[in-house]
């Protein structure tokens, strides 16, 4: 199986505190990917619910031609305003490893994403991911960096 690495960082203009506060919550998701995902949290977590050790989070996403599919991630390593891990249980990828970490910087927080993913279906799961996934992960990651810029500003 052929994996895939994507690595992105991004300072933003707030407070660890507030950094964490707002990417550890999974309903906040839904605010920073494309609406053309259709993109839903299913689980049935209140405004305010902070991620854990062993949280299982359920999505609906159409990632492709307008095709609901059911995703779930569980949240397998948190460190407190550090860092957390959200991998796919069961969904479209054959693996899904997302890393977020949090660092303070001058004038606020870097950001830092560290995605591993593969496709299934061998060879045609690669002619996907250089024909469509890859590139669509990167418009996520991008649209993503432009959501985050609008609702927290630039660090200067």
């Amino acid at each position: 199986m052929k994996s895939y690495v994507l690595e992105t960082e991004q300072a933003i203009p707030i407070s660890l505190e507030q950094a964490w506060d707002f990417f550890s919550s999974p309903l906040n998701l839904a605010k920073i990917t494309p609406n053309d995902m259709k993109f839903v949290v299913t689980s049935d977590y209140k405004p305010g619910t902070k991620m854990y050790e062993g949280m299982i989070i359920t999505y609906k996403i159409s990632p492709l031609l307008g095709i609901k599919l059911n995703w779930m991630t569980e949240i397998t390593h948190v460190k407190e305003g550090e860092y957390f891990v959200d991998e796919q249980r069961f969904g479209p990828y054959a693996l899904w490893h997302h890393e977020h970490h949090f660092k303070t910087i001058k004038g606020g927080v870097l950001m830092s994403d560290i995605l591993y993913y593969a496709i299934p279906f061998g060879p045609i799961g690669r002619l996907t991911n250089a024909v469509y996934v890859g590139k669509q992960i990167e418009k996520i990651f991008a649209y993503r960096e432009k959501a985050i810029r609008e609702l927290f500003g630039e660090v200067s």
